[in-house]
């Protein structure tokens, strides 16, 4: 992040950072090249968008290639603003302080929680046929999405992630705020984050290109690295 001056007014400019998700991605790989072509490591990315990344991962490192299901929890009438996360094996994590703040109702937070258990269970059919999580215990997991703003999403897969008794938990990120990304240092066992911009606004606006991911683009990419890693 840049901020120019002239005078006495300030026009704040966004640093781009990364070219796209794969750019990103293979980045993010150099710095964990300790993992390559180990057994017991497996990469799991926060679908859609972290897949993108998390495939150039994979694939420089030789390891398996898989998805952890997560969703935000809205609050109303601002969908993009989490009171909290839940995951595809049912952990959810709520932000107390969103919900009290807001006046967020049960009732809306039930609603929700059910609402996103829906498209999870409409994502775990398309990406992985309907099968629940690999076999994680004794794993070493690479978690990788493209880029963290609150974590609320992040923080719920690595809660649901320590229920599966994984070995070791990796976080990998382009980047996030640092704020986000200390809270995020204290939940795992190793967390490499490339960038952490002064003043981030959102993810995306650190990106040329932040196009949407498709389900039919995170389906070919899992059976791409599925056929190179078989």
């Amino acid at each position: 992040m840049t901020i120019k001056s002239t005078g006495m007014t300030a026009r704040r400019e966004v640093r781009i950072m990364f070219k796209d998700r794969s750019e990103a991605g293979s980045r993010l790989s150099t710095q964990l090249l300790q993992y390559k072509d180990r057994s017991e490591v497996i990469v799991l990315a926060l679908p859609r968008g972290g897949v993108v990344t998390a495939y150039e991962i994979a694939r420089a490192l030789h390891v398996p290639l898989d998805v952890v299901v997560v969703r935000k929890l809205g609050f109303p009438g601002q969908p993009e603003l989490a009171v909290g996360a839940i995951a595809e094996n049912g952990f959810v994590v709520v932000n107390e302080d969103v919900i009290s703040a807001g006046r967020v109702s049960e009732d809306f937070l039930a609603s929700e929680i059910k609402r996103q258990k829906d498209e999870i269970a409409r994502r775990v059919a398309a990406y992985r046929a309907g099968k629940g999580l690999p076999g994680l215990e004794g794993m070493t997991v690479i978690l990788v999405d493209d880029g963290v703003a609150t974590g609320a999403t992040i923080k719920a897969a690595i809660t649901a992630l320590r229920k599966e008794k994984v070995a070791k938990l990796v976080v990998a990120l382009p980047l996030g705020p640092s704020e986000t990304i200390e809270t995020l240092q204290k939940m795992v066992d190793e967390l490499i984050c490339l960038e952490t911009p002064y003043g981030f606004m959102a993810v995306g606006a650190h990106y040329s290109d932040f196009t949407q991911v498709s389900d039919s683009e995170v389906v070919d990419l899992l059976r791409k690295l599925a056929a190179k890693t078989a």
